[in-house]
């Protein structure tokens, strides 16, 4: 026999000398732990048989070989995990159920652990550390499940199910077994098995692989846990907390325990959720820090949360992080009320802002990540005292500020977060406003300078709209401007309702309240939703004079060059009103608006004298309605001699055929 055959022949071992002799480290890349799976009561019957029938006849059952390296001082099977938890166990209730479990046994036994999921580890240490009674008539699973050391969220746990369940089929078999825990121990080895350590032999995948095909790959979750808690033993981040209070600990008990219980019903989803809170924190993260490559990062991470990697987090946003954590739990085992009153438009979650960042089910945007911050930032400044009215005027704020969108002619409306970089832009601005989170109409009310320059026009306006609150301060304006700003139309701009009433800026104080208050209803009244955009507005709109002209539609222009005319719309779509009323033609909707405080459209449409140099097609539009109503498209056609118009049958007709003349 060769040297290399010597080194590799293996030495006849029982697992309480291996555990003498080493701990026993199950690896980060081995499976859970199989044999106790519900769908392996097989395997584990004839395993467990195998056990008893060598302790209750006195005969040596030898094992197979179990392969592997020392790595820090411990032992790593390569090939064993299955029978070493098992004999684990075995011997852990030996000891518990003849009394023998000691301190010093407590000692030996907690030189078995696993690496490969901590909850598993720490699971591991609870069941030796804290001692419990049994009889015959016992189911021990349940009697460590009611323990109040037990974590929930361990029932979750694929290798803790897996344990509990093997457990109380060892109980099963070797209660009535005397002396269980003296004849596991003994010096004739009842129960043993080859080792062998392969030495300089690193404990790599490939060299799992080859030995050992029923590996089970690891989530991307195990594998970022595992390389983030070397990540900060490596940087000593906690080398003075507390074991309990680490982030290894929590992240396998508390933290996991309120994602399982609010927002997942099995592992691979606790496991996905856990990935898209931590990618979440990492890119609000990178756009504080002002990393140098920070919108690639924030690219990957939005579209591509599993690219989560340990060093993308400094020491500051590893706390904020645990931070973060820390805090959700504290907020759904207060039961705090983070529901608005108000709307969010397109950017509403299906329930709230945590469970759409870490649900599989849902497409979380930017904005909505962004609103998920500014929540985060007014909990973290007010969770031991929180105002649910302070809470909902801060979130109004920054609503208003992120629902700001680029209104084009057509009504197609990009939000203004819709890149990394305007992503990047608006955490920098709230993280900037969350000093004033507290009180945050009172903080702009006085504030000098906003140093950054997002969406700076919107800012501006939050900061008259806190200055009217703060220095009028009645309930009554509040309720006109929330009204107001919570129009669809308006959408957290109240800029149009203010040019209505000729509000003067440089004198706030001096607000035409009643006025506002009549504009602010009548927005309300008419144009809150797609199905307000009528052909009687559209009637009444052909009424109002701007300069001596009666030609609200010139916002929109094209060529028919089929009818060698000007094509014209009469406003197709409601969202199209936002682009009209910021566009050079407001002053003929700022009209209607005024005219309608004191008329209904009717009025409008019926009491209009024409002017007498109105073309007569103009003049049966608004006085016919069935021109109108009759024909689906809202386009038309006039000629360079105003002398007719053409109703369009649609925005771009091929032919003169396309075109109803009106003369």
């Amino acid at each position: 026999m060769d040297d290399l055959e010597k080194k590799y022949q293996g030495k006849t071992f029982s697992f309480f000398e291996l555990i003498n002799t080493h701990n026993i480290e199950i690896p980060i890349i081995q499976r859970d732990y199989a044999q106790g799976r519900d769908d392996k009561k097989e395997i584990r019957d004839n395993f467990l048989n195998a056990l008893y029938l060598s302790l209750k006849g006195n005969n040596q059952l030898k094992l197979d070989f179990i392969y592997g390296s020392i790595v820090n001082d411990a032992f790593q099977p390569l090939d064993g995990q299955q029978r070493l938890t098992t004999l684990f166990l075995l011997h852990w209730y030996a000891a518990t159920k003849d009394n023998y479990l000691n301190t010093s046994i407590q000692k030996l036994l907690s030189k078995f652990s696993y690496e490969t999921r901590i909850s598993s580890r720490d699971f591991c240490k609870s069941i030796i550390n804290n001692r419990i009674t049994i009889n015959k008539n016992s189911i021990i699973s349940n009697i460590i499940i009611d323990s109040p050391w037990f974590y929930l969220s361990w029932k979750k746990d694929p290798t803790i199910k897996a344990m509990l369940r093997t457990i109380d089929d060892i109980h099963e078999k070797f209660y009535l077994i005397d002396n269980l825990w003296e004849q596991l121990i003994s010096e004739t080895l009842p129960i043993c098995f080859y080792y062998v350590e392969l030495e300089n032999i690193g404990l790599t995948d490939d060299l799992y692989i080859k030995m050992n095909a029923r590996g089970k790959l690891l989530s991307t979750f195990e594998k970022f846990k595992a390389g983030f808690q070397k990540y900060i033993n490596n940087n000593k981040w906690e080398e003075d907390y507390k074991p309990t209070e680490t982030f290894a600990f929590k992240i396998d008990t508390k933290w996991s325990e309120l994602f399982w219980t609010n927002f997942c019903n099995n592992k691979q989803s606790i496991d996905d959720s856990l990935v898209r809170f931590i990618a979440t924190i990492a890119m609000i993260r990178h756009a504080i820090e002002k990393k140098e490559e920070r919108i690639g990062y924030i690219i990957r991470l939005n579209d591509n949360p599993s690219s989560i990697r340990p060093e993308l987090f400094s020491k500051e946003s590893f706390s904020y992080l645990k931070n973060c954590f820390d805090l959700y739990c504290n907020v759904l085992e207060s039961d705090i009320d983070l529901n608005l009153s108000f709307p969010l438009w397109r950017h509403k979650p299906t329930k709230d802002f945590l469970s759409q960042i870490v649900s599989e089910n849902e497409n979380v945007s930017y904005t909505q990540k962004v609103l998920f911050y500014a929540q985060t930032e007014f909990l973290m400044h007010n969770i031991d005292n929180f105002n649910k009215n302070k809470f909902e005027e801060w979130m109004r704020v920054i609503r208003n500020i992120v629902s700001r969108g680029n209104i084009e002619v057509t009504g197609k409306r990009p939000d203004i977060i819709r890149s990394p970089q305007t992503f990047d832009g608006v955490i920098n601005l709230i993280s900037e406003l969350s000093e004033g989170c507290s009180d945050i109409y009172e903080y702009l009310s006085k504030v000098e300078k906003i140093n950054s320059s997002f969406a700076r026009n919107q800012v501006e306006e939050e900061k008259l709209k806190a200055k009217l609150l703060t220095y009028i301060n009645n309930q009554e304006i509040k309720e006109i401007i929330y009204k107001t700003e919570d129009n669809d139309l308006l959408m957290g701009r109240i800029e149009f309702a203010l040019s209505c009433i000729e509000f003067d800026y440089s004198n706030a104080n001096n607000i035409d309240v009643e006025k506002f208050n009549k504009v602010g209803q009548i927005i309300n009244k008419y144009f809150s939703k797609e199905t307000d955009i009528s052909n009687d507005i559209r009637r009444a709109l052909l009424t109002i004079e701007v300069n001596g002209n009666y030609d609200y539609y010139d916002y929109w222009w094209s060529f028919w060059y089929v009818g060698n005319a000007n094509k014209r719309c009469l406003i197709d779509k409601f969202r199209e009103l936002e682009y009209y009323i910021y566009s050079d033609c407001k002053l003929y909707f700022k009209k209607l608006i005024l005219k309608l405080i004191d008329s209904s459209l009717t009025d409008v449409i019926e009491n209009f004298t024409p002017p007498y140099n109105m073309p007569n097609w103009k003049i049966r539009l608004i006085k016919e309605p069935e021109l109108l109503n009759d024909n689906n498209s809202h386009y038309i056609a006039i000629p360079e001699d105003n002398s007719c118009c053409y109703l369009l049958k649609s925005k771009h007709p091929r032919d003169i055929d396309g075109g109803i003349k009106i003369v």
